[in-house]
């Protein structure tokens, strides 16, 4: 090629190249003139009130998450969004209500007591026992999950920690008829208070219950390990709303009262019991691979001369829940009949208790980052969005969920009840956790749910590593400036009007549309889904997550990255183009050896477990399971609740077919399935 026609072609591609990047320019310097960036200082304000002091923690259904939520509606007016529930009393407002018990308490029916059996001479009990009104709240209380009812007059048996595991092929009721009777089982297990032991996931006492339950027992009692009866954590009513109550009544005695019940029954004392409890179950998980002996089998000891009456009354405390809903009305007038949901949780863990990772309860869970600063980022895109509502064609729902940190309740109960119709929703964007950003790395869950998804995400992520110079040149102001970043488009003059400045995001995309988070709810119906996050952190669900450790300036950058790609799913004129994603999984498998795929439903229940979905080509769509379900009977297992699905799951084998029966609409219908082996 002749030097004067190459140099001519080199001139036309940087031409062309100039003229290309000067468009890219110009679209990024109009996007840049618009009230697209978002705000620290108002990021800063938001999340400072919502992690303060004042609202204790958020925890659902608390004064402090009313006050959350009354300023999240402040915001949403303030930014003339539109109310969009027509409540009877209050007319329309930004609240949608849901159901939620706050807690537990003590009914007026509670009592227990044990008596010398009426076939018992008074020589043979001697001075040994005699009747005994035990005491409320000193020497026993009912547990929150307990079922009200009144047993009278029951024989009962010493079960050892009241365990059955058949993996580890154990089971403290083997041989034992516990028909008509009352257990009363230690309430640790043989690994004691070690998280890695390998009887660590029946620590909770809901699967003792369980346990109790499948084995014909009427009612279980367990043995306080703290000597002070006020020290005992189960002394302190709490209450699960992913589950109804254990199918039968269960309280928790304190050492002392248990003594004199064991010794007036004619077992050992309470410390040889235990003590009895530990080798046996020791020797017993010993041979897990072969079958156990007599001599290895758990203890189980029968009580002698002596009944048992337990009457449990616990009343719930139901309380207004809420999550906040604001609209911003498209202007396109086709496509505003379609929806884009932007969410993020207000909810937290106000003083502690269950699901925080703190030594004691009373402390405030400031909540900074989880979710404050999702709710944050999602004030801001309403402030955002508004401000340029005439060039948004679909109509955006902007959505404060409550309850995510009980179990998705108030996601769930958004896509059971819609504001706009789930077919007419094309996406939902979630933030959680978006407010501790290390090294640049953010993290986006839910890729795999449309085709389209990784192409708007690099075009944002490219957007995020340019500046754009929109202002006079360095030389009409007299002086030249230092360049920040790379200089790819100079003005004739030698000043930088476009540059890399090397500030795009460090990028992790995660393929699956489930995970810890209110997305979850919205792929289970199909919806293609986003979940941004910066990851965990030692603060996670501590009371030192505080304001003072978020990161404002990345956050700033993360929801104008985020308004970036709601932009182009709003531009297009097809929705996002929903596909299956692959799963990406990493949850904790509680040690479970098998998979079925369901989403269950976490909401309270006692008539079966309620799926919100179920993941393609599992074990469970090849049973034919589909969301809606309701899950009552597993692997010859009666299913209330989670807790009677998990139990049921754990007893499982991978490539073993097992019978599941369902609720689906008015049908009851036998499934077959056979569980996958849980991958590693």
């Amino acid at each position: 090629m002749r030097p004067e026609i190459k140099r001519r072609k080199l001139l036309s591609l940087s031409l062309i190249l100039i003229f290309a990047l000067s468009a890219l320019a110009q679209q990024i310097r109009v996007a840049q003139s618009t009230p697209d960036a978002a705000s620290v200082e108002r990021l800063r304000s938001h999340i400072t009130y919502l992690a303060s002091d004042a609202l204790e923690g958020r925890r659902t259904g608390t004064e402090g998450a009313n006050k959350a939520a009354d300023y999240i509606a402040r915001e949403f007016k303030r930014y003339k969004l539109l109310p969009s529930v027509l409540d009877a009393e209050q007319g329309q407002n930004y609240y949608q209500n849901f159901p939620f018990v706050a807690g537990v308490e003590l009914g007026t029916g509670n009592s227990m007591l044990f008596t010398p059996s009426a076939a018992a001479s008074d020589a043979a009990m001697g001075a040994r026992a005699s009747s005994l009104d035990l005491r409320l709240q000193e020497d026993w209380m009912p547990l929150g999950f307990s079922l009200n009812g009144r047993v009278e007059n029951l024989p009962a048996m010493f079960a050892g920690y009241g365990i059955t595991a058949s993996e580890l092929n154990y089971d403290d009721y083997a041989g034992v008829d516990m028909n008509g009777r009352i257990a009363i089982a230690l309430a640790d297990t043989p690994d004691g208070d070690n998280p890695h032991g390998q009887f660590a996931r029946y620590a909770d006492v809901r699967w003792k219950a369980i346990a109790a339950r499948e084995h014909g027992a009427r009612a279980l009692i367990v043995i306080a390990s703290e000597e002070n009866f006020r020290d005992e954590r189960l002394a302190h009513l709490t209450y699960d709303n992913s589950a109804g109550n254990a199918g039968l009544p269960v309280a928790v005695i304190s050492r002392q009262a248990a003594q004199r019940i064991l010794t007036a029954g004619g077992l050992a004392p309470l410390t040889d019991l235990e003590k009895a409890a530990r080798e046996r179950a020791s020797s017993t998980s010993s041979t897990a691979t072969g079958s156990a002996t007599q001599a290895h089998r758990p203890i189980t000891l029968s009580l002698q001369n002596i009944t048992l009456t337990i009457a449990t009354d616990i009343a719930r405390r139901e309380v207004p829940a809420m999550n906040v809903v604001g609209i911003l009305e498209g202007s396109d007038p086709q496509l505003k009949s379609e929806a884009i949901v932007i969410g993020a949780h207000y909810d937290h863990l106000g003083r502690g208790g269950q699901g925080s990772l703190a030594p004691r309860e009373g402390d405030i869970h400031h909540g900074a980052d989880d979710n404050a600063s999702g709710v944050a980022g999602l004030l801001e895109l309403a402030r955002i969005f508004s401000a340029q509502r005439i060039k948004i064609k679909r109509t955006l729902v902007f959505i404060a969920f409550s309850g995510e940190e009980e179990g998705l309740l108030g996601s769930s109960f958004y896509v059971n009840h819609p504001v706009v119709p789930l077919e007419r929703t094309i996406a939902m964007i979630n933030m959680d956790m978006i407010g501790r950003m290390r090294d640049n790395k953010l993290i986006i869950g839910g890729v795999g749910t449309a085709k389209e998804w990784r192409e708007w995400i690099e075009g944002a992520n490219t957007a995020q590593g340019i500046n754009v110079t929109a202002t006079a040149t360095p030389e009409s102001r007299g002086q030249r400036q230092p360049t920040n970043g790379v200089p790819i488009v100079v003005s004739a003059n030698g000043s930088t009007i476009v540059s890399l400045n090397g500030n795009s995001f460090a990028l992790t995309l995660n393929e699956d549309g489930y995970g810890p988070s209110d997305h979850s709810s919205f792929y289970a119906k199909k919806i293609p889904v986003l979940f941004f996050w910066t990851g965990n952190h030692d603060d996670y669900h501590k009371p030192s997550d505080t304001v003072d450790r978020i990161n404002f300036t990345d956050e700033a950058r993360i929801v104008s990255f985020v308004a970036s790609i709601i932009r182009s799913v709003d531009a297009g004129q097809q929705r996002p183009t929903y596909t299956v994603a692959r799963s990406e999984s990493t949850g904790r498998t509680m040690g479970f050896r098998v998979y079925l795929g369901t989403i269950p439903n976490y909401s309270d229940s006692n008539d079966g477990l309620l799926l919100d979905g179920v993941r393609d080509d599992s074990p469970a769509a090849r049973a034919g399971l589909k969301a809606g379900d309701r899950i009552v009977r597993l692997a010859g297992r009666e299913v209330h609740n989670v807790y009677d699905y998990t139990y049921a799951l754990g007893e499982m084998k991978a490539g073993q077919e097992y019978e599941m029966e369902i609720v689906r609409g008015s049908e009851h219908l036998k499934l077959k399935i056979i569980p996958a082996a849980r991958r590693q």
